[in-house]
C-alpha cells in the first residue's frame, strides 16, 4: 500500500502536532483504535511480518541480566513462530549511530532457543533503497524464522524527525515516503509494534506504518496499556522528579483528571514549583544556577514560563485541596547540605529534612487509605554516591506503601533502576520498562507511535 509524498507530509504533520491534532482523544481512544495480535490470526505461514521490537537492551552474561525488554517480546514472537511467520525484528540500540545489535540478536536467540540472523547493511541511504540481497535473505528464510535488522539509527533518515518542524516536512517527506515504501515492497506490509519504550520520533516507528496494510499492538505492549497504564490514571499520589522542568506538562495533565490529592516532587521539576509556591505566599526563593540565564542551555534551567505554569497549577490545585510536598533542604555541588540555595549553587540531591518530610507525607497518605500511587524519576544524581542519599532513603517507602495495601506503579527508567539498586521489583505492584513512554501516555501529549498506529489502522 504505497504512500505518496503528499500523504507522508500530511501524516508527519499529524505526528508532530500530537495532542493539538486531535485534542478530544484520550489514552483509551488510542488503545481501542489499534488492533491486537488476534487480528492477525489468519496471516498465513511464510508471510514476512515486521516487528518493531524493544531491542534497546544491554544483555549481561546470562539470560535475565539486562534483557528485560527482550524478554517482553517473547509472547509476540512465539505467536508468530507458531504460525510460521518470517518475523523481521528491527529497532535501535542507544542514541549513537555506531551502536550494534549483534549482542542483542544473540541474546534474543538464546531466549527463544533459535537462531536470530542479524542483517547488517540493510539500507542504501544514497538511493533510499533496501538492497535486493536483503529481500532475498528473507525469501530464503524458513517459515518461523526470526531475523533482525541492524541498528536503525545508523542511518540518518531514522533521526530526521527528532527536531523537525512542520516547515521542514516538504523536504523530508519524499525521503520518508521512499523509506516506508521500500519497507512495504522489500520487507513486508504487516507491522507489529512491540517496543513499549520507543517513544522517540524514529522514522521506522512513526513513518513506516503509513505504508502498511495491517498494524497491530504486540502482546506485551497491549497488556501494559490496557492494564497498569490505565490503572495509573487513578493515582491519588504521584512522586515526580527529574532534571527537566518540562515534566510539568505531564504533571499538569495528570492533576487535571481530578484524582490526585498529593504531589511529592524533587529535581528541577520541584524548582519551578518551589519558586511558584514562594511567590504565591509572598516569600523569597532562590533556585541557584537553575534560574540563571547564563545556564539557559542546560537541561536543569527553569525558565520563567515554567514558573508561571507552576504558579497557575499550584493556585488551582490548592483550591481543590491538592497538597504539594516540596523539598526543604538540598545537597549541592560540594556535597554539603543547605536549606537556602545561593545564586551559585546547583542542587544535586534532596537533604535529610526533605526525606523526613516525604516520609511523613507517605504516612499521611496511608492514613487517608490511599489506593494508588505513581513513582517516577529519582531525587538527584543517584549514580554518584555523594548524591544518592535522597533516592536511597526514599525507595523503602515504595515497599511501605505496598505493604499497606497501596498499588504502587514505578515509571521505569531511572526510577526502575533505583528500585532495583536499593530494593526489589516486588516492592512495587508493577515496574514499567520505559519511563518516557509512561509519562507521555499519562500526560497531555500522546505517544507518537500510538498516533501513527491509530492512523494506520484507520486507513481504508
Amino acid at each position: 500500500m504505497a504512500v505518496s509524498e503528499q500523504q507522508m507530509q500530511k501524516w508527519c504533520e499529524t505526528i508532530l502536532a500530537g495532542h493539538s491534532a486531535a485534542p478530544e482523544l484520550t489514552l483509551a481512544d488510542y488503545i481501542r483504535s489499534i488492533p491486537g495480535m488476534a487480528s492477525l490470526a489468519d496471516v498465513p505461514s511464510g508471510t514476512p511480518v515486521l516487528v518493531r521490537g524493544d531491542v534497546d537492551a544491554k544483555p549481561g552474561a546470562n539470560i535475565g541480566d539486562g534483557d528485560i525488554r527482550l524478554r517482553s517480546m517473547v509472547d509476540t514472537l512465539r505467536y508468530g513462530q507458531e504460525r510460521g511467520w518470517k518475523q523481521i525484528v528491527f529497532g535501535h540500540i542507544g542514541r549513537k549511530p555506531e551502536g550494534s545489535l549483534a549482542k542483542v540478536a544473540k541474546r534474543l536467540g538464546e531466549i527463544l532457543k533459535c537462531e536470530v540472523a542479524l542483517i547488517g547493511d540493510w539500507l542504501d541511504e544514497s538511493t533510499m533503497t533496501i538492497p535486493p540481497a536483503v529481500k532475498q535473505q528473507i525469501a530464503a528464510a524458513k517459515p518461523g524464522a526470526i531475523l533482525m535488522l541492524e541498528n536503525t539509527r545508523k542511518y540518518d533518515i531514522e533521526r530526521v524527525l527528532w527536531k523537525a518542524k512542520p516547515a521542514d516536512l516538504p523536504k523530508l517527506a519524499p525521503k520518508l515516503a521512499k523509506l516506508a515504501n521500500e519497507f512495504a515492497s522489500k520487507l513486508g506490509t504487516i507491522f507489529v509494534f512491540e517496543a513499549f519504550s520507543a517513544g522517540s520520533l524514529d522514522a521506522c516507528s512513526v513513518a513506516v506504518p503509513a505504508a502498511m496494510s495491517k498494524v497491530a499492538l504486540g502482546e506485551y505492549i497491549a497488556a501494559e496499556f490496557t492494564g497498569p497504564l490505565v490503572r495509573c490514571l487513578d493515582a491519588q499520589l504521584v512522586v515526580f522528579s527529574g532534571l527537566k522542568a518540562d515534566k510539568l506538562d505531564d504533571m499538569e495533565a495528570m492533576i487535571s483528571r481530578g484524582k490526585i490529592t498529593r504531589v511529592i516532587t524533587a529535581g528541577a521539576l520541584s524548582g519551578a514549583l518551589r519558586k511558584a509556591a514562594s511567590q504565591l505566599d509572598g516569600k523569597e526563593c532562590c533556585l541557584g544556577v537553575a534560574e540563571d540565564p547564563a545556564h539557559k542551555d542546560q537541561p536543569y534551567f527553569v525558565p520563567e514560563n515554567r514558573i508561571e505554569q507552576a504558579r497557575n497549577m499550584i493556585a488551582a490545585g490548592r483550591k481543590k485541596g491538592i497538597k504539594f510536598i516540596l523539598p526543604v533542604d538540598f545537597v549541592i555541588q560540594d556535597g554539603s547540605v543547605v536549606e537556602t540555595l545561593k545564586p551559585t549553587d546547583e542542587q544535586f540531591d534532596v537533604g535529610p529534612k526533605t526525606n523526613e518530610l516525604f516520609e511523613h507525607s507517605i504516612g499521611e497518605f496511608l492514613a487517608l487509605n490511599g489506593a494508588v500511587a505513581f513513582y517516577n524519576g529519582v531525587f538527584g544524581m543517584f549514580e554518584d554516591p555523594r548524591f544518592e542519599g535522597g533516592t536511597k532513603r526514599f525507595i523503602p517507602q515504595i515497599k511501605r506503601m505496598t505493604d499497606n495495601g497501596v498499588e504502587v506503579y514505578v515509571g521505569g527508567g531511572e526510577g526502575g533502576a533505583a528500585l532495583e539498586k536499593y530494593g526489589n521489583a516486588d516492592w512495587a505492584t508493577h515496574v514499567f520498562t520505559a519511563g518516557g513512554t509512561v509519562l507521555n501516555a499519562l500526560g497531555i501529549e500522546p505517544v507518537p507511535y500510538m498516533v501513527a498506529l491509530r492512523a494506520a489502522a484507520q486507513k481504508k
